[in-house]
């Protein structure tokens, strides 16, 4: 790689950085913070500590990219007005969160129409977001959310598992592959993964009619892009279906009686041999000056099932699917897990 495309790089993320540290500072000075109904007693990282670990993160995503592991990413200075677009939808959308934060407002989205659609565990107001999963406003806003929380990090985090993909890709043609997106969200992880792949056919599978619209959108540029409506634990595909699977922050949201309903049905839809890419979020002891973190964060952001995730013994969950696993890493306040399929 040039030097060039190194400062491209470097003035890109430090823009971007920059960016959404400044709406995350913003976003606690208009906030007030919750108090957990029980004293936290676990450590809590310092602001330093956490910048440190970002660099670390942006420094390994680079080197990556100077590897020829990936491409530069294909969207790295954001065009202006758009930004400023989805920055002024995430702060009208901040007083609402701010509303339903203090008055336990999380089961707005509880409908009896959507009871007859959709999962119990599904109809929330997951972050405590405006529509929880259900409509165009919430999937547009989505990722500058997420963007915002992590200060700039959740694409480099996402990225990552781009690493093992290419791994399993070496001795393949990608265009006899498949592949397939769990619980997809926008697809902004397929955007990267078909930027890197064009051939790549794969296949994003969301539960959310409105997140799979954007999906759409957002992979239009793409050719070998199908979308599937289908939750997660029943998908209906056939069984051995796919050579490669995906599932990006999805554990961290699901029931404990579900996630091994996934994992097996993971299981079931891949070809002996199949690899899943695991990224979610960092559980307890992975970094343990984060593990006060790690319990504030359900009570700051409606997440009801975060607090048995972080205690989950992935690596068994997965096993008692049939999925070995074959690393575990972590990325910032991510986990990236690669798993198998027994052969």
């Amino acid at each position: 790689m040039s030097s060039v495309a190194r400062a491209a790089y470097a003035l890109g993320q430090t823009a971007r950085v920059g960016v959404y540290f400044g709406q995350y500072a913003l976003s606690a000075r208009l906030t007030r913070p919750v108090k957990p109904k029980r004293p936290i007693r676990g450590p809590f990282a310092g602001q330093e500590e956490i910048l440190a670990d970002l660099r670390g993160l942006l420094q390994r995503d680079w080197a990556n990219i100077e590897a020829g592991l990936y491409r530069m990413p294909y969207d790295l200075l954001e065009e202006p007005v758009g930004a400023l677009r989805r920055a002024s939808r995430y702060f009208r959308d901040l007083r609402s969160v701010e509303r339903r934060r203090h008055s336990g407002g999380h089961d707005e989205v509880l409908t009896q129409a959507d009871r007859a659609r959709y999962p119990r565990y599904y109809l929330q107001n997951f972050h405590f977001q405006s529509d929880g999963w259900l409509s165009p406003d919430s999937a547009a806003i989505y990722d500058h959310q997420v963007e915002v929380l992590f200060t700039g990090g959740a694409d480099a985090m996402r990225r990552q598992a781009l690493v093992p993909l290419g791994e399993f890709l070496h001795h393949r043609r990608s265009a006899a592959t498949r592949m397939i997106d769990i619980a997809c969200g926008t697809g902004r992880f397929l955007t990267f993964v078909k930027d890197n792949y064009p051939r790549l056919p794969v296949t994003a599978l969301d539960l959310s009619p409105d997140y799979l619209a954007q999906t759409a959108r957002n992979l239009r540029r793409w050719r070998g892009v199908e979308t599937h409506q289908a939750a997660a634990e029943t998908t209906g595909l056939p069984d051995a279906s796919y050579d490669l699977a995906s599932c990006i922050f999805l554990f961290h949201e699901l029931p404990p009686k579900v996630r091994p309903q996934v994992a097996a049905e993971i299981a079931r839809i891949l070809k002996p041999g199949g690899r899943l890419l695991f990224v979610d979020s960092i559980q307890k002891g992975d970094q343990s000056s984060y593990d006060g973190l790690l319990d504030y964060f359900p009570v700051a952001f409606h997440e009801p099932y975060y607090s048995s995730y972080v205690e989950t013994d992935l690596e068994a969950l997965f096993g008692q699917a049939g999925l070995k696993t074959l690393s575990v890493e972590r990325a910032y306040f991510s986990r990236v897990m690669v798993l198998e399929k027994s052969r």
